[in-house]
């Protein structure tokens, strides 16, 4: 064990002692908390009323506008005061469900402030939760991290900083120390070379830095950017597919709406019911053009639709675009000025009656209001506004959810993607394994001699050639044992160097750094250059892959002193056996550097070494990730681990894992390639490799995008993991970058999601909320389109079977707010189902309405209106229908959409429709909220509802009646649950 031989080691601290406790608070009251002021909202009033603006409520407006003006000349305007208050509870609902949306969001924005941060305090190093850092604090930032605040560089090595956040400019900038850039002449700028700033990114190097400010008075602070917030508006592949769902949706009512105006135009017109003269019509005419240019804005917007649907380029007009109130006041004006107009026209040329009121006769004008409240009822059931409020509610559901299973969504569109992937490229340290890296085994020939011709203490050589080119650090606190910041496998280094007595901070601390060539995946190793305590002179020291540092290597230091290398097919022989293992082994080496040459390129410099010797660090497996791999694969997700380590310890992880399989060794091809070997493969060999490849070693970054892209060309959906800076191409590449918690802020700022623990299992619960997101649209998607079909085909079926309006606008609203708003409620936040890992992914092209959904649709719409327009002319046998009996058909109607919401919930599931209820609190209060609105819509509904109360009986009847359509679907699932045992059995 090391003595304290060199005098110049004893009683060494850290190069900064950090504020005590009491300065921190101290600090903290004085400047503030390192937390970014969130930017400033629209006012709660201002979004409520945002919910005004959408063209079906603002034809609802106008519906009820013209309901209450006839009501109140007739002293009946209760239908109209229905609409306003459905009006009301439609619009309150949608801000209230989009409020708590957003709250989702920023819940998730907060995460960015619990990134770790070391610092110095109280004379030790430690880490802190970013939002925790004071002015004044010392801070260590290294290559990759985002830097926490703003400051001053007190000591850096080779420090490169992107400050393209604050400068829009793409090249990192050099940062020196106050001194060294007086020294040499650089001068102050707009942000001088000596200051860091918050959100930029280190590109290169390391250094300490003393913060000087926090929150909103640093600069990104100061220009208000929210750097650290979730994209949430990004437009998804989801919201185009159900866009265009809309559309069709959209111009599907309109059709209907305006074919059954038409309709009743000219059954008026057959019937008498419409009996005008040649004057009326003009008017008539006159009155309807007024009315179709007044709403332009609702429908000629479908009308473009439509034709855009059908292949056209025709684009809508831009100022169709706007919105707002004065543009709707201006086109109902303009509909105001055709009628007066033509009006203004028609009185000399004889084409209006003499009196005003001979104009439209008073029976004429209700059939026309009436006409005008069919079609209006129509657009309002077609119209499906809850789609776009349901991915919305599944999309904050499931990032809330997510986050809290370790998954914190920075893009909304991964939600969904992560769920259609069907390859995922994987990391092994700390995805598959613990990343609590120990030392398992030492193998340097000089560690155990006291005395040697060539150095005093080689004992002391070797601890700084540990200490010195590293840039992890130890945590020590009072009765608790040291823990590892930073790099895990320099961590795991020092900490063997702890449990030997040895003091790290004094040798790296009295090791003159002159210049360090970080760690990469191309050149598989690191080295630092600087004047040695040990030697007295500069010294090189190295790092990294055993093979590619003996290459490198023509001595060895043995307990007799330097020695010619010749032994190393033995040495090879050595690490190969414990990486067989799956342990991880790093070769260690130096040379002395001359005076002059240190400022050269320090991979030159790194030959003709002498071979200090190796370690073997052993990684253990997290106990989650064999049967999560297994998961994947009965999923057809295939798992492909891409990882820097040798081959033998690559593929032995892949056996613990239950992915490299015994016969694999005699029969691997392109199972298993190493990084060099996949290089020299043509891109036709490589495109055919990376459908079978399983294991990718010694893999480069160049390698991994190579692979990513490769597998994109074999129209995968490609999962990508990664934790370093240069991983951020292929996180960036591959559809879903999943970056790791304890990763760098540069994979993080190229990834789509961030795994907080590192974890594989994580990935795998990721895409079991991925696969349930979309299903609980699609539930949302059947229930809607269901109840679509029955509402058109029953508004337009009763004006021809004798049923004025079978249901009332006010009726329609209602149903309208259980099918949009509600139905989104219950159905959107269905808990995942592990189920849907039994199924392979989807295709991210497929139509999200698949053909078994539009088969139950199409069927279960066309029973349900069959059996209304029977129940219709049932209840009308005797010629008239009653005010009851439009209750009870209304009953009927609900409850027969309420036992379906059951049926839809099942969607995909061969499942009781009961099974897992209490797991789904919301959708158990949304269920009974219906039943029980229902129930006091008809008993207090009134003329507004154009309802009287039933009695007990009829309740009864009712619900038990409609709730076959529940028993028939649990009847067919338990048929089917039937056959699948059955069939389980036979194989």
């Amino acid at each position: 064990m090391l003595t304290n031989e060199n005098n110049k080691l004893n009683n060494v601290k850290l190069p900064y002692q950090g504020l005590t406790s009491e300065e921190v608070k101290a600090n903290r009251q004085k400047y503030g908390a390192n937390v970014l002021t969130p930017p400033e909202r629209d006012p709660l009033w201002k979004l409520f009323l945002e919910k005004f603006e959408d063209p079906v409520i603002r034809i609802l407006m106008i519906a009820a506008a013209i309901a209450i003006t006839v009501g109140i000349l007739e002293g009946e305007y209760a239908e109209g005061l229905g609409i306003v208050v459905a009006i009301l509870l439609a619009t309150t609902l949608a801000f209230i469900n989009e409020y708590k949306a957003n709250q989702e969001f920023d819940i998730l924005n907060q995460v960015y402030d619990e990134v770790a941060i070391k610092v110095i305090r109280d004379g030790n190093f430690t880490t802190i939760p970013r939002k925790e850092l004071v002015v004044g604090d010392i801070t260590y930032l290294e290559q990759g991290e985002e830097v926490p605040a703003d400051g001053e560089v007190l000591e850096e090595v080779a420090l490169e900083i992107d400050q393209s956040k604050i400068t829009g400019e793409a090249e990192p900038v050099k940062k020196l120390t106050q001194i060294d850039a007086k020294n040499q002449g650089i001068e102050e700028g707009t942000y001088p070379a000596y200051n860091i700033y918050r959100s930029t990114i280190v590109e290169q190097g390391h250094g300490y830095f003393q913060v000087t400010a926090v929150g909103d008075n640093t600069e990104i602070g100061k220009l208000a950017i929210a750097v650290a917030t979730v994209e949430s508006e990004q437009d998804t592949p989801l919201n185009h597919q159900l866009e265009k769902l809309s559309k069709v949706i959209g111009v599907v009512g309109l059709g209907f709406a305006g074919l059954t105006f038409v309709s009743l135009l000219v059954r008026g017109f057959a019937t008498g019911e419409l009996s005008l003269s040649s004057q009326q019509w003009y008017v008539v005419g006159l009155l309807i053009t007024g009315v179709l240019v007044a709403l332009n804005r609702v429908w000629l917007p479908v009308v473009f639709d439509g034709l855009e649907l059908a292949g056209s380029k025709i684009q809508a007009p831009e100022w169709l675009e706007n919105n707002g109130l004065v543009d709707w006041l201006k086109t109902i004006g303009i509909g105001l000025a055709i009628f007066t107009i033509g009006l203004a026209l028609g009185y000399p040329l004889g084409l209006i009656p003499g009196s005003v009121n001979s104009w439209v006769p008073s029976n004429v004008a209700k059939a026309l209001l009436h006409y005008f409240m069919v079609a209006v009822t129509i657009i309002v059931v077609a119209v499906p506004e809850g789609l776009a409020m349901s991915v919305t509610l599944s999309l904050a559901y499931s990032m809330r959810k997510m986050a809290a299973a370790n998954n914190l969504v920075r893009r909304m569109h991964a939600c969904e993607t992560i769920g259609a992937a069907t390859v995922i490229c994987s990391d092994k340290t700390g995805t598959l394994t613990q990343n609590q890296m120990r030392v398992y085994e030492v193998n340097f020939p000089s560690w155990d001699t006291q005395l040697a011709p060539a150095l005093k203490d080689m004992q002391a050589l070797i601890a700084e050639a540990i200490a010195a080119n590293s840039t992890a650090d130890l945590e020590k606190k009072p009765l608790q044992a040291p823990r590892a910041i930073g790099n895990a496998t320099e961590g795991a280094l020092l900490l063997w160097l702890d449990s030997q007595e040895i003091d790290y901070i004094a040798y790296r601390s009295n090791f003159q750094i002159k210049s360090r060539i970080p760690f990469s995946g191309q050149k598989k190793y690191m080295g630092t250059i600087g004047t040695s305590s040990v030697t007295g002179e500069d010294v090189l020291y190295v790092k990294g892959a055993p093979e590619v540092i003996l290459e490198r290597c023509s001595q060895i230091l043995t307990a007799q002193g330097l020695e010619p290398l010749q032994n190393q097919a033995m040495i090879t022989h050595a690490i190969k056996e414990y990486q067989k293992r799956g342990m991880r082994a790093l070769g260690f080496a130096y040379c002395k550097v001359s005076e002059y040459l240190s400022e050269t390129n320090l991979d030159d410099l790194a030959q003709e070494m002498v071979w200090l010797g190796f370690t073997a660090i052993l990684d253990p497996l997290r106990k989650e990730v064999p049967d999560a791999i297994q998961g994947c694969l009965h999923a057809g997700i295939n798992v492909k681990v891409v990882t820097g380590d040798n081959s033998e310890t690559a593929k032995e992880i892949g056996r613990q894992i239950g992915l490299w399989e015994e016969d694999d060794d005699f029969n691997s091809g392109y199972l298993h390639l190493t990084g060099q070997q996949f290089a020299q493969l043509s891109d036709r060999e490589a495109s055919q490799a990376v459908l079978e490849l399983k294991i990718l070693s010694r893999a480069r970054p160049l390698d991994k995008l190579r692979l990513v892209k490769l597998l994109q060309e074999n129209n995968q959906v490609v999962g990508v993991t990664g934790d370093g800076t240069n991983d951020a191409a292929a996180l960036k590449q591959a559809q879903v970058g999943l970056a790791m918690g304890s990763g760098t802020a540069i994979a993080k700022e190229a990834s789509d999601i961030i795994l907080l623990d590192d974890s594989f299992g994580s990935i795998v619960n990721a895409v079991v909320w991925g696969r349930s997101l979309y299903q609980n649209i699609q539930k949302f998607i059947l229930f809607q389109l269901t109840i679509n079909v029955v509402a058109l085909g029953i508004a337009l079926t009763g004006p021809f079977i004798g049923v004025a309006l079978p249901l009332t606008v006010t009726q329609m609203l209602w149903v309208n707010l259980i099918m949009d708003t509600f139905a989104a409620l219950a159905l959107a936040t269905e808990p995942p189902h592990r189920s849907v890992m039994q199924r392979p992914p989807r295709n991210p092209e497929a139509f999200i309405v698949t053909k078994p959904m539009a088969q139950n649709i199409f069927t279960t719409g066309f029973a349900f209106l069959m059996f209304l327009i029977v129940f219709l002319q049932y209840i009308r046998k005797d010629g008239n229908i009653s005010t009851y009996e439009l209750s009870v058909f209304f009953a009927v109607f609900v409850m027969l959409q309420f036992w379906n919401l059951f049926n839809a919930r099942c969607l995909g599931l061969k499942q009781s429709a009961f099974k897992g209820l209490s797991n789904n609190k919301g959708f158990v209060a949304i269920a009974i909220t219906i039943l029980v609105g229902q129930i006091l819509i008809i008993q207090f509904g009134g003329s507004v509802f154009r309802t009287v109360p039933l009695s007990f009986t009829d309740w009864i009847s009712v619900i038990a009646g409609t709730s076959i359509v529940l028993w028939i679907g649990e009847l067919w699932r338990l048929t089917m649950r039937a056959k699948l045992k059955k069939s389980a059995l036979v194989n």
